[in-house]
């Protein structure tokens, strides 16, 4: 009834005795308190009762102990006598093959300075022949295009970096199927992008850390390193592009890859900078090798016949 008190209800208290604490950990105290097993002390005791324990008691068994304690003294002493006398051998031979290795790295390092030496020699006729090639001087415009010769003037330099925090993952992200572990590195496909974008915003000569890009030039990757015609470049890549400089600025920060780079900095951190310069100076491509075109020859020239009346 509404009136009526209700009687909070009244706990059950257990009579049970408390148990231990360690009640369920019997096997382990067990372990504890009879640390060596019974059996193995029964086994000790009758064999100490029997006189088994200890040192040999016959004469026979010492001397067989001692003998056998002197061959294994001999066993030791022989090899660490052997090891001493090879030692010098081992040594030898380690000193040779040192100087071996030192003799090789030395003759690899002035083969690599001869092809250096002879490499620039082709440069240089090869920007020779360009220079003073007839078609009324287009062979020096051919060699600023094609990346033989340095260039100079201005342009935009443009510095593409990682992400402060280049181990973050994003859910969703087209990017992370590309094969590097983290979103916030710059990939190369990253970098193709703004070189065609260069390129097609009118940039006249592109060059990566100092180095030229040709139209035979290729960016690859290798791991988590960019390759440009098979030599790795570290972060940040500085991309100067010579050309008009602010009309170049402009037009690639308005195309499609200049906003697929800010794309990269607003949504994974990737860091980027573009600057106007007075005077960019590029480096020739470390070498240009045609592989199909020929050189057009007096004999290959098309004739034009006089017609008949």
């Amino acid at each position: 009834m509404c009136g009526m008190s209700q009687q909070p209800p009244v706990r059950s208290t257990s009579t049970r005795p408390p148990s231990r604490p360690d009640a369920s950990m019997s096997l382990l105290t067990n372990v504890m308190d009879h640390s060596l097993d019974d059996g193995y002390a029964e086994a000790a005791a009758r064999k100490r009762a029997a006189g088994d324990g200890g040192m040999p008691k016959t004469l026979r068994a010492r001397l067989g102990l001692a003998a056998g304690l002197v061959l294994a003294a001999l066993v030791v002493t022989v090899g660490a006598a052997q090891a001493r006398v090879a030692a010098p051998a081992v040594a030898k031979e380690r000193e040779e093959l040192i100087d071996r290795i030192d003799r090789e790295s030395d003759a690899a390092d002035e083969l690599e300075d001869a092809v250096d030496k002879l490499r620039d020699e082709v440069d240089a006729r090869r920007r020779a022949a360009l220079k003073h090639s007839g078609g009324g001087g287009q062979g020096e415009l051919i060699g600023i295009l094609s990346g033989a010769t340095e260039v100079h003037g201005p342009g935009v330099k443009l510095v593409v970096n990682d992400a402060k925090d280049s181990g973050s993952d994003g859910d969703g992200n087209p990017r992370g199927t590309s094969g590097f572990s983290d979103t916030g590195r710059v990939r190369d496909r990253d970098m193709q992008r703004v070189v065609n974008g260069l390129w097609e915003s009118g940039a006249e000569a592109v060059s990566i850390n100092g180095q030229r890009l040709t139209a035979l030039s290729a960016i690859r990757a290798a791991g988590d390193a960019i390759l440009v015609d098979n030599r790795p470049l570290v972060p940040p890549y500085t991309v100067l592009a010579v050309g008009d400089g602010k009309q170049l600025s402009t037009r690639f920060q308005n195309s499609a890859d200049g906003l697929y780079l800010h794309a990269l900095q607003e949504n994974f951190g990737i860091r980027t900078g573009i600057s106007v310069e007075d005077d960019l100076r590029l480096p020739a491509a470390p070498s240009v090798t045609v592989r199909t075109a020929q050189p057009r020859t007096e004999s290959a020239q098309p004739r034009t016949e006089k017609g008949t009346s």
